[in-house]
């Protein structure tokens, strides 16, 4: 059996991250389509500097807190718009 596509792919919109332009799904949620263009690692944790990504998926764990237009936002429950600044603070 073929997996198929139940909906048309959403417009991509442009973003920038860590300063560097870049398209992502319009709507899908910030965490998935980051994960999508291969950005496991979202932050460091402030406390032992470990690495953290999106786990849950849902709002509850907070590890996919990132900065987004100079807030603190989950990324899981945070949809992708157009113009957003997105800092990942998860590179060494």
């Amino acid at each position: 059996m073929t997996a198929r596509r139940l909906h048309a792919a959403p417009e991509r919109v442009a973003v920038t991250i860590d300063g560097e332009p870049a398209m992502l799904p319009a709507g899908e949620s910030l965490a998935t389509a980051l994960l999508c263009e291969g950005h496991v690692l979202l932050r460091r944790s402030p406390r032992d500097g470990t690495p953290r990504g999106a786990f849950c998926f849902m709002g509850a764990c907070q590890e996919c807190a990132i900065l987004v237009d100079g807030s603190v936002r989950q990324a899981c429950l945070t949809p992708v718009t157009a113009g957003m600044a997105i800092e990942l603070r998860g590179a060494p």
